[in-house]
């Protein structure tokens, strides 16, 4: 790869090596090399890894009320193929990847070989600059996604919001109690209301336990002032 190449490379990236020539090794398809070992794909492996301990990190950090499963979703889906491909075809990384002739024109491209692009781009920046530097061009390129990946899994999801709330304000979880159920075995309802640090908050009736308690959990908030009053309740 030419040197304005790789300059174009390292600004993008946010960092200068001082191996450019792992930095060109990021970007060698299988299809360009004549063996696969001398192709992006061992970066590829270990960039991967990389990629999910700096997220799993910053989760782990921003989000002290989520659960262990919350947590594993919203991993899920920003270190998804699909996302970091679309993480290097923002960031404009796969139009420098050298491919075969018959790779040229490959649907491919916007796919999993752009992923294999970022996740190579990962490897070599920690190899060259360390963990901080990979951290840094990570959030940098994640950042606003963990945004959006935090509002589409909390979208709707009334408990998950209140936990969060009450571990960053009063640190101490929502408590949740069952008050009543009314109606046959074939038709229940039930009442739930939350309870933090004492105070009981309005109840809510669902016809199960967890519509119940989504009800209550978006009582709470609005008493809370952290959503507005007009939030439909039948949101679950």
């Amino acid at each position: 790869m030419d040197d304005e190449s790789l300059r174009q490379i390292e600004q993008i990236i946010g960092h200068k090596f001082s191996n450019r020539e792992l930095l060109s090794k990021a970007f060698m398809h299988s299809s360009w090399v004549d063996h696969r070992l001398l192709s992006n794909e061992r970066f590829e492996f270990l960039g991967d890894s990389v990629l999910s301990l700096v997220i799993c990190q910053a989760l782990f950090e921003r989000f002290p009320g989520y659960l262990e499963g919350e947590l594993t979703k919203i991993k899920s889906m920003l270190v998804s193929r699909r996302t970091c491909a679309r993480v290097a075809k923002e960031l404009g990384l796969e139009r420098y990847l050298k491919v075969g002739k018959s790779m040229g024109s490959s649907r491919a491209l916007s796919g999993s070989l752009a992923a294999g692009v970022l996740e190579a781009v990962i490897a070599v920046v920690y190899i060259d600059g360390g963990f901080e530097a990979a951290r840094r061009f990570i959030l940098s390129a994640f950042g606003s996604l963990i945004n959006k990946a935090d509002a589409k899994h909390s979208q709707g999801n009334f408990k998950s919001l209140l936990q969060q709330y009450a571990q960053q304000h009063f640190a101490t979880t929502p408590v949740y109690q069952l008050l009543d159920e009314k109606g046959p075995d074939h038709d229940k309802c039930f009442e739930s209301e939350v309870v933090i640090t004492g105070r009981h908050f309005p109840s809510a009736w669902g016809t199960n336990k967890k519509e119940a308690e989504q009800k209550a959990a978006l009582h709470a908030l609005v008493e809370l002032a952290v959503l507005e009053g007009g939030v439909s309740e039948h949101s679950t």
